[in-house]
């Protein structure tokens, strides 16, 4: 088969016979041709998309030297057929898998790590790295990279001999057989691939490094290039300009507003917190010191105000089993405590009648029942049977 996306890769559309059509076992067809300017997914770059005549192409797979083209709808064997591809798609390929070659390359270059992963997304680049790397190294490697695609520098492709191989210092992520396909991106990187890339480093217009997290007792970094990273930007500067008119700020001052509103909100918390606890241990002495159950129903409480007023409670004496809901309808959140008894058969046990789900420790279980208070009080009497007297 006459791969034309090595020997032509800026080939949009293509004349090709059909040499055999067959059905997958998952309904759809594996398509051979004669000669494609489709990529197959390989080398962390995903495949290509497009059409062959009227026929959508999903995906295309390499098996044994075989491309194969992935479509719902047969096309007849013998048949002549243009292809097109998916440009934008595939450009968009090219740029990112020809940054990423100049990154990775300028890491090695100066810090000697090793890309170990690589995978190109929908919606981002990673790349993987065995060694540590600061946000200043970072931002020094993104600066010298972006320097090279300036430059305009050539991207180089060639498949050097054995010989020529031996004496070529070349990164390679696993061994290869057979014919070894060079990329060089001279002063950026040499190393053996099997993607697709632009032949001028100036087309990939921009590397931008998105993130960082450590992984692996190494770094994982994400990036982004050309279209991509420009979309990105616009997407960010959206927020940016957003975020700056909600915070009445300029846009270069918007991180200050959000910390300082952060600062406010965090105070407010903290005396809406104290208003709370001030509140529930007023509504505790309500409440007469009993060893029956008790039940109570509270409108407006959080989770974690539920389980706070339901410690309260047991914790005062108040009942022997306490039972905190708080909801509307036939939704209530629910906190169920006791200092004497254990709490996780109770609860398992008025889950599988209300419709509830939650669990927690012998103190304490928490969740939600998808039933109506009278359903609520109906089983939690059942449950409590022995101790109705004084059941509130």
């Amino acid at each position: 088969m006459e791969k034309l996306f090595y020997k032509k890769p800026y080939v949009k559309t293509f004349e090709a016979q059909v040499l055999d059509c067959r059905p997958e076992k998952t309904g759809f067809y594996e398509v051979i041709l004669d000669r494609t300017a489709f990529y197959p997914e390989g080398g962390g770059q995903p495949a290509d998309m497009g059409a062959l005549g009227d026929v959508a192409v999903f995906d295309v797979k390499e098996r044994a030297g075989e491309i194969f083209h992935i479509t719902d709808s047969p096309i007849p064997a013998g048949s002549t057929i243009v292809g097109r591809i998916d440009w934008e798609r595939r450009f968009q390929h090219m740029q990112n898998h020809s940054g990423e070659h100049i990154f990775s390359g300028v890491v090695h270059k100066h810090y000697g790590f090793d890309n170990v992963g690589f995978h190109m997304g929908k919606d981002e680049i990673t790349v993987d790295f065995n060694g540590v790397l600061t946000w200043e190294q970072i931002e020094s490697i993104e600066d010298e990279v972006n320097e090279l695609i300036w430059e305009n520098v050539p991207v180089l492709e060639y498949y050097p001999s054995r010989e020529e191989l031996a004496s070529l210092d070349y990164r390679s992520k696993k061994e290869i057989e057979g014919q070894i396909r060079i990329i060089e991106v001279p002063g950026g990187d040499v190393c053996a691939c099997c993607g697709t890339h632009v032949t001028a480093a100036g087309e990939i217009g921009l590397l931008k490094v998105t993130g960082m997290i450590n992984y692996k007792g190494g770094v994982r970094i994400s990036l982004l290039c050309g279209k991509m990273a420009l979309s990105d930007y616009r997407k960010k500067q959206k927020t940016v300009s957003a975020l700056s008119v909600l915070f009445s700020s300029k846009p270069d001052r918007v991180l200050c507003s959000a910390a300082k509103l952060k600062e406010e909100s965090l105070k407010k918390d903290g005396t809406i917190n104290e208003m709370y606890q001030e509140l529930l241990q007023r509504k505790t002495m309500e409440y007469l010191n009993s060893e029956n159950p008790l039940l109570v129903f509270e409108q407006g409480l959080a989770p974690v105000e539920l389980r706070k007023f339901c410690t309260m409670l047991y914790e005062a004496g108040k009942g022997s089993v306490v039972l905190v809901c708080s909801g509307a309808g036939g939704t209530y959140q629910y906190a169920m405590g006791s200092s004497s008894l254990d709490m996780r058969m109770l609860g398992k046990r008025m889950n599988q009648k209300l419709n509830g789900k939650g669990g927690g420790s012998s103190n304490m279980v928490q969740g939600t029942f998808l039933a109506d208070a009278d359903a609520i009080r109906s089983v939690f009497e059942e449950e409590a049977e022995g101790e109705k007297n004084g059941f509130k």
